[in-house]
């Protein structure tokens, strides 16, 4: 069977040693008898649990014990074997499953009553009519307002078993009623696309934030949809994608190959290599992509980038790649907890290996990735340094670099503290809660716009711009608002569209706010050369 795992890339280090891996088949040469049997290693281990739980003379929680244990041991092995504790494996398991079982809604809190923000295509709610701005008084005759009820607990009352039924009480304010919903429990979608849109009348956009159960399904629908809109070219956004299923990343870059084309090949600690080679399905094969890759892109992504870069095909924009060669396979501990153990190594058709070195420890490997927000790599190409022994060549004679992450073909630096600062803002919550305020004291102002008028006439006027401005400084945030007043009217409006229409429809709207999307419609223009007789535009 295969599995993996994903939780949500961050800064800090600690969620990405968590968060980044590949996953594919599980291959043992090794009976099970002969892997497990009884030896003295593993005899001291029990016996010295089993001397704890009867002898020691006080009650300790050998669980826990256990658990720190396996923490260390894998510590010891490399920074991407993890273990993965029984009280965290539902959550685990649902990210990489791609689907939950719920009501399917996203919710804030405000002044103690559960307001709804968003409803989640495909699910339960959608399908009975719930609305964003509803507010859930009650479930199943338990009162949920005026309790100060944390998220968790909130959750746990709307979640249930596949099939279960649960009893809503319901106000919607536009409509100055309360009325009551019964609701069947069902399979939620966990997406992994967050955006598909025309960039241009020619080229489609794609963003896709992990490579889950569910991914290939899905990309191939949002590429079929592309296709039908007249898309010929396509924008790949991978930038933060932690990574996920190695299947899936094989599948998408078979896509975009002409059949045979090898797309990786992996090597275990015995030296056998499993090499993995395009097909005849692919259907946008030969076609122009550009792969957007930055500092937090990694494993399944940095497959996809080094793929299509090796074999001459497409262009990576963006920055250096975090650096993640390693594969993972999920073992089963027998208690409900797993592991996640690195058991090969991948590389890139060229025979790259990204991986960034590891030996001396996890906190230098962490060390040496926020290294780069100080050797200035994150904005000058010319500071990204790599050994000569690490040169590999493609086949149509391009000059590629192994080692520490996929160099991208057209380089875009970071941006501005303050321009990174207002990107956090949006990634941290902070646009979406004060549209949601905004929306709560009158959505009805907003009744006679559609996505389409919405995206071509609705204006952030400075009123809202001055709402915003105090909302973020009763956070004690420190920007030079004015300076950056265009851009944060944008995040408004994008804010807005995303709670009243769709996640698309916010992507489109930040466009120009996007230095690597701007970069690629730069590079996708027409190149104009001229002769003696005419101008010949080159594509």
């Amino acid at each position: 069977m295969k599995k993996s795992y994903y939780i949500g890339p961050a800064v800090v280090a600690l969620a990405l040693a968590l968060g980044i891996f590949v996953g594919g088949k599980l291959n043992f040469n090794d009976s099970p008898e002969r892997l497990f049997s009884t030896n003295s290693k593993k005899d001291k281990l029990n016996r010295l649990i089993d001397y704890i739980d009867y002898e020691y003379v006080d009650e300790v929680d050998t669980d826990s014990i256990v658990d720190v244990t396996v923490n260390n041991i894998l510590d010891k092995l490399d920074p991407h074997s993890v273990y993965i504790p029984r009280s965290e494996m539902q959550r685990v398991s649902e990210t990489m499953k791609g689907d939950f079982v719920g009501i399917g809604i996203n919710f804030y809190t405000l002044r103690d009553t559960i307001t709804v923000t968003r409803i989640i295509r495909g699910g339960p709610s959608e399908r009975a009519g719930l609305e964003p701005g509803d507010k859930i008084l009650m479930a199943d005759k338990d009162t949920l307002y005026g309790r100060d009820l944390p998220d968790s607990e909130i959750v746990s009352r709307l979640k249930g078993e596949a099939g279960s039924r649960v009893a809503l009480r319901i106000y919607r304010k536009t409509e100055g009623r309360t009325f009551d919903l019964n609701l069947t429990r069902d399979k939620v979608p966990l997406r992994s696309i967050d955006a598909s849109f025309m960039l241009t009348p020619d080229m489609g956009y794609i963003r896709m934030n992990r490579f889950a159960d569910s991914t290939f399904e899905e990309f191939g629908e949002a590429l079929d949809a592309l296709k039908d809109q007249g898309a010929k070219k396509l924008t790949l956004d991978l930038r933060d994608n932690p990574g996920g299923y190695l299947h899936i990343a094989e599948r998408i870059a078979d896509t975009f190959l002409p059949k045979d084309k090898l797309i990786l090949f992996t090597r275990n600690k015995k030296g056998q290599t499993d090499s993995v080679f395009a097909t005849s399905r692919g259907n946008f094969e030969n076609r122009p992509v550009f792969v957007l890759i930055n500092e937090r892109s990694a494993s399944a992504s940095e497959i996809i980038a080094g793929a299509l870069q090796d074999n001459d095909l497409g262009i990576i924009v963006g920055r250096r790649s975090f650096g993640k060669g390693l594969v993972q396979r999920e073992m089963d501990l027998g208690d409900g907890s797993a592991v996640r153990l690195t058991v090969s190594r991948y590389y890139t058709p060229t025979g790259r290996s990204i991986q960034k070195d590891y030996q001396n420890g996890n906190q230098d490997y962490y060390e040496r990735f926020t290294q780069r927000y100080h050797n200035g790599e994150l904005m000058t190409a010319d500071s990204i340094k790599v050994a000569d022994s690490l040169k590999f060549t493609t086949p149509g004679g391009k000059v590629v670099y192994g080692g520490g992450g996929i160099i991208p073909d057209v380089f875009v630096p970071i941006g501005s503290n303050e321009e990174e600062a207002i990107s956090a803002l949006d990634s941290r919550g902070y646009f979406s809660r004060f549209v949601f305020e905004h929306l709560e004291e009158d959505r009805s102002r907003y009744s006679d716009y559609d996505a389409q008028r919405f995206l071509e006439e609705f204006r952030t006027d400075d009123i809202l711009f001055d709402q915003l401005i105090q909302f973020l400084t009763a956070f004690n945030f420190n920007i030079n608002f004015y300076d950056y007043e265009d851009s944060l009217k944008a995040y408004i409006k994008a804010g807005i569209a995303e709670q009243l229409f769709s996640p698309d429809l916010k992507a489109r709207i930040l466009v120009p706010e996007d230095d690597m999307l701007q970069r690629v419609l730069d590079l996708d223009k027409p190149k104009i050369s001229q002769d003696a007789d005419s101008a010949i535009i080159r594509d």
